[in-house]
């Protein structure tokens, strides 16, 4: 079979100036930081199953104008898991090998999975690498070394899960996340971040059985959970034996439908609670509120049904078997009930209206962070055909508001997620360009391409000294510019 060219290792680590062609904005100064798996199997045998599984890798962007240059370098973050591949001790990952009760007991309450190959995010001062385990990963944003994990010691309540993606509140900069902790009565906590490093614990809500989620929903008053029926139960842990990989743990129950939690940022109160037809999704694109506080809005990519994730496995993916991941962005609408914007606490059975955005083949949905909160009109996401027998050959601009859609496909062969950076003093919102990783498979060269975020025209690229294997989020992060090492 042969291998897709996206799927491969890559053990090279680089750092490099690479050239540019064409014309960097003159305020493009910070650095793009990527995440994903860099390798699949390694030098001395040992390998994974899942594409969730790869080993972590860091990619740096940084950008500088006046040299028409952009410092790139890669790194595998040196995690524990890493460095138990490296010396043949691997036992498994998200989706990766069978354990025993006492490992993953063990796993789970003393030592958390900690290959942090989902996205790169700023804690305070500090930068760290995630993925749905709570374990964070610390690394030098300029050289990418990796410096430590991340310990919290407040009395915060935590779990053994956390979900992927952290969510930001570009007004006040505080973060909040979600953990999904087991236990008799199972609870998702949720918490917030100051800008100092500082967290509290915004509230608890008690599940029967936790639901997987990648990630969720913030508005300024609100932090919108959706418990999608791909459920676990706890008590499965203690069959005795050994035991399928992690994710096979959960099952997909539609009769259960989606239950959709919106808890209010400041007090923990649960506002509403509505179950509607069962869904799921990975990625929340964005939330915001309307009508006075009457509305809740958030758009989701959606897939068929959670057999997406059993479907990534590298033997389906490299044989181009990849319909799994095309996703449609809807939009849905919950009914709070006041037009005065005090939350009518205790309604369970919010209405909630669904409308379909995009139908025809997206995945890694992104707007631009001055919009997060905030109503917003662009999405930015990879084009994926239906149905799919391709990766991404083209990303895509979706202006939610008119449902005009333009698309780019020049530069390479195959596209990543698009990241879409706001100009400082822009006018409107798609003033600012988008960044995005393409492969090209004939050269064997990814390349950085740099879109005007109005016209969606290539403004810039530069060619990487190698073939990326195909990644999962990036963050661009205006504050690092370019160091005296580079």
């Amino acid at each position: 079979m042969t291998s897709h060219p996206g799927f491969h290792s890559l053990h090279d680590e680089t750092a490099a100036s690479i050239s540019v062609t064409g014309d960097l904005p003159d305020w493009l100064r910070g650095s793009l930081i990527r995440n994903g798996p860099g390798a699949f199997s390694l030098p001395n045998g040992s390998s994974v199953d899942h594409w969730f599984d790869g080993f972590a890798m860091l990619y740096r962007f940084t950008f500088d104008p006046d040299s028409d240059a952009v410092y790139y370098r890669n790194r595998f973050l040196r995690t524990d898991a890493y460095e138990a591949a490296t010396s043949g001790e691997f036992e498994g990952g998200f989706a990766t090998g069978e354990t025993t009760l006492r490992s993953r007991l063990a796993t789970f309450l003393t030592d958390p999975y900690d290959n942090t190959n989902i996205i790169a995010e700023r804690f305070g001062g500090e930068y760290v690498a995630l993925t749905e385990s709570p374990r964070k990963v610390r690394f030098d944003p300029n050289t990418l070394e990796t410096t430590g994990h991340v310990e919290h010691d407040d009395g915060v309540p935590t779990g053994q899960l956390s979900c992927a993606h952290l969510k930001r509140d570009p007004t006040s900069g505080v973060l909040v996340n979600v953990d999904t902790a087991f236990g008799r009565t199972s609870q998702y906590h949720v918490t917030a971040m100051s800008p100092d490093g500082a967290r509290r614990h915004v509230g608890s809500v008690d599940t029967d059985q936790p639901a997987y989620m990648h990630s969720f929903a913030l508005t300024p008053r609100y932090v919108v959970l959706t418990e999608f029926p791909l459920r676990l139960d706890p008590r499965r842990f203690l069959k005795p034996g050994r035991q399928a990989p992690f994710i096979e743990q959960f099952e997909w129950e539609p009769d259960r439908g989606t239950r959709i939690i919106v808890m209010d940022r400041t007090t923990g109160t649960v506002v509403a609670e509505p179950v509607i037809d069962a869904v799921f999704g990975f990625h929340h694109v964005n939330a915001f509120e309307r009508d006075g506080g009457r509305e809740l809005v958030f758009d989701l990519e959606t897939v068929p049904d959670a057999t997406t994730i059993d479907s990534l496995y590298l033997d389906n993916l490299r044989a181009g078997e990849m319909g799994a991941i095309v996703g449609r962005i809807e939009r849905f609408t919950v009914d709070l009930g006041t037009g005065s914007g005090a939350p009518r606490y205790g309604d369970v059975d919010a209405a909630v209206s669904r409308e379909m955005l995009y139908p025809d083949g997206s995945a890694l949905p992104t707007v631009s962070p001055a919009r997060w909160c905030r109503p917003h009109r662009y999405v930015y996401a990879m084009g994926m055909d239906t149905p799919v027998t391709e990766w991404a050959r083209r990303v895509l601009k979706l202006d939610t508001d008119t449902g005009a859609v333009e698309t780019f496909d020049d530069g390479g062969d195959y596209f990543g997620e698009p990241v879409f950076v706001p100009a400082p003093d822009g006018d409107t919102e798609d003033d600012g360009v988008v960044l995005v990783v393409a492969l090209d498979a004939d050269a064997d060269r990814s390349r950085l391409l740099v879109l005007d975020g109005q016209t969606f025209e290539e403004r810039a690229s530069a060619s990487l000294p190698h073939a990326a294997p195909f990644d999962f989020h990036g963050r661009y992060f205006p504050e690092l510019r370019v160091a005296a090492d580079d």
